[in-house]
């Protein structure tokens, strides 16, 4: 009864241009059988309460139940033809006011853990696909002939819906999830490994709908590979017990332009447990932009060796023996990336840094000293010297710093910048020359540096 009704109910379904797949026709299917359902076990509640002198509360209000709007009945319970809605008008009755009303609900429940707000959330997902109306009442019709009283009825229908869902498998997913998304406590309830990170829920829904054998090849961030939390190292484990993750792809920062993070690509195909992982590190070597994005040849290497999974410097095997059981951390650095590089220790760094500031100190000392000693002109036998620098206000005396040059060449290669050059002035006392002194004491010693030469 059930296996004929549902072949006839596909051959309605395959002339609707909203419904192209296995999934689509269980889709459509299981709403309906849903409503047909609900009305059965709602009529025998409302009799068994009869009998027992208590009144029955419907779930829903008599307009929306399936005997009023889907197959009302005449006194000899045939399908009244004349209350039976039709084209457009069962279409329109549908979507416009039977969907909404079931989404609703939601709002109206108690609680999430009642049937009314099952059923808002349910209808909340879905839609009618089923866009002739025509066709939706033929459908109607095969539906209404079924029944679901008996435990042989019920079980030949589990027995088909089983059937069902292995033929709508699907055999391929390509996907670059969104990241960053947060969904709401009650969606999470629909997922075993419960989280509000949207890229976590879109990778366990592929791997549910994936048939056995199904591939799948999935954009994610980089951080999913490492990140201890529970949802990313449960989803890790999930994805390798029940997947044979076969590569990833660690992609260049920037590959996908806006997303402020860098990606992996995970292919893997659903029904076989993970026995090895191989690794790419992509690398385009040079910066990638909206102008100078990603394109073929960059993954001509990748492509070369993929099918083999062969080593290179790029690319490399872990098995999945070497893999921590406790985290299931996929974050395996490229074993062929050259020469270690050795990172100095900090307090090498700081004593470097004392080292300099004790040099820069012992430098502006003895440019200090210059000014607390007499100093002699150097004159040339020529009457009046090239590259003498005078004293720089009236009444003090002449002199040069060509016998300190070794002093004032410390200084310009330690403080290059002028900046930090006046500043080192004005702590030497420099200043004090004259209004003008710093200046004046800068190109002195830029003179003084080229008489020297």
């Amino acid at each position: 009864m059930f296996e004929q009704a549902f072949k006839n109910i596909d051959d309605v379904l395959w002339k609707e241009a909203g419904c192209t797949t296995e999934l689509d026709y269980t889709e459509q299917t299981s709403w309906l059988l849903f409503l047909k359902y609900l009305d059965g076990l709602e009529q025998d509640k409302a009799l068994e309460a009869e009998m027992e002198g208590r009144k029955y509360y419907f779930i829903l209000e008599e307009p929306y139940r399936w005997e009023s709007w889907a197959a009302p009945k005449t006194k000899d319970g045939q399908l009244d033809h004349n209350q039976a809605l039709t084209g457009d008008d069962l279409r329109d009755f549908v979507d416009r006011k039977l969907f909404p009303y079931l989404h609703g609900f939601k709002q109206r429940a108690g609680g999430p853990n009642t049937i009314e707000y099952k059923i808002g959330q349910i209808f909340g997902e879905i839609k009618n696909k089923i866009h002739s109306g025509y066709n939706l009442r033929v459908i109607i019709d095969h539906i209404d002939e079924l029944r679901f009283r008996s435990q042989t009825e019920k079980h030949e229908l589990s027995h088909l819906y089983e059937a069902k869902i292995k033929n709508m498998g699907v055999d391929l997913v390509l996907s670059a999830v969104p990241n960053g998304g947060k969904e709401r406590k009650e969606v999470q309830h629909n997922f075993p490994i419960r989280t509000g990170e949207t890229a976590f829920l879109f990778l366990q829904h592929f791997l549910k709908i994936l048939r056995a054998g199904g591939r799948g090849g999935v954009v994610l961030k980089n951080t999913f590979l490492s990140n201890t939390d529970n949802a990313s190292v449960s989803l890790r484990k999930l994805l390798l017990e029940s997947c044979n993750l076969h590569t990833v792809i660690d992609c260049p920062a920037s590959t996908y332009q806006g997303s402020g993070v860098k990606n992996v690509v995970l292919f893997f195909e659903n029904g076989a447990q993970t026995q090895t992982v191989w690794h790419y590190q992509l690398d385009p070597c040079r910066n990638l932009g909206k102008t100078n994005p990603l394109n073929d040849a960059d993954l001509a290497e990748f492509v070369e060796l993929q099918p083999t999974f062969a080593d290179s410097p790029k690319s490399w095997s872990v098995d999945m023996a070497d893999i921590d059981k406790t985290t299931f951390d996929l974050s395996v650095k490229n074993p062929n990336g050259g020469e270690a590089v050795t990172h100095r220790s900090p307090q090498d760094i700081m004593d470097e840094i004392a080292a300099l500031d004790a040099e820069s100190a012992e430098v502006l000392g003895n440019i200090q000293k210059l000014l607390t000693r007499p100093l002699t002109t150097v004159r040339p036998e020529r009457s009046k010297p090239r590259f003498a620098w005078h004293g720089v206000a009236k009444k003090q005396p002449c002199f040069s710093l060509f016998d300190e040059f070794s002093v004032v060449g410390k200084l310009m290669i330690l403080l290059p910048q002028k900046s930090c050059f006046l500043r080192a002035c004005r702590r030497a006392g420099f200043d004090k020359l004259n209004p003008n002194g710093i200046q004046e004491l800068m190109i002195g010693l830029i003179i003084s540096g080229a008489a020297h030469e």
